[in-house]
């Protein structure tokens, strides 16, 4: 079977591969990237994040996809649509766009580029998910940014807890936004 692939003008998003993970976690683990995201973390949290990947792409024939610049062909982020995993939220089951981006490649417009070509992919190959969610922490201002830029209206009543911070976690309350897709 070929390897999952979709091309932007700069970016090739591409399936996960095994070998990511440390070429991953050297270009995003960093005090800029990971400040919204509970911090940096060690090599082990990167292969369990691949390998989650990897298996929603099997499952679900999509996920977070590695995000690589076509100019010299360097992991520079992730991003794609994945089914919400956290039950018990209001996100649990629905069609949930991610992006993360080295910092060394903010302000190029890559995640923009990303997100569009992704929710382009979901309107063609997921038609049934009338609707596309993201989530980030309050403080995010980019993130929540993007969101407004591509479309997205903020959702309060399906705002959540984080079930994997603790009570009391500054990073532990989610913001929700969503994009209806049309019929």
């Amino acid at each position: 079977m070929a390897e999952f692939r979709l091309e932007t003008e700069r970016l090739w998003l591409r399936a996960w591969r095994a070998r990511d993970a440390d070429p991953f976690r050297r270009a995003l683990d960093t005090d800029d990237v990971t400040r919204w995201l509970g911090g940096r973390q060690p090599l082990e949290h990167y292969a369990r994040l691949c390998a989650a990947m990897q298996q929603s792409q099997a499952d679900h024939g999509h996920s977070f996809w590695i995000m690589e610049d076509k100019a010299d062909g360097a992991i520079v982020g992730f991003c794609g649509p994945r089914r919400g995993r956290h039950v018990g939220t209001p996100i649990y089951g629905e069609l949930e766009l991610g992006w993360r981006l080295a910092s060394s490649h903010w302000g190029k417009g890559y995640a923009r580029e990303a997100a569009a070509a992704a929710m382009r992919w979901c309107r063609q190959h997921r038609p049934l998910d009338r609707r596309l969610i993201a989530y980030t922490v309050p403080q995010n201002s980019a993130s929540r940014g993007l969101m407004i830029a591509l479309g997205m209206q903020r959702r309060s009543d399906m705002d959540f807890d984080h079930p994997d911070l603790p009570p009391g976690h500054p990073l532990r309350r989610h913001i929700t936004y969503a994009l209806e897709q049309p019929a």
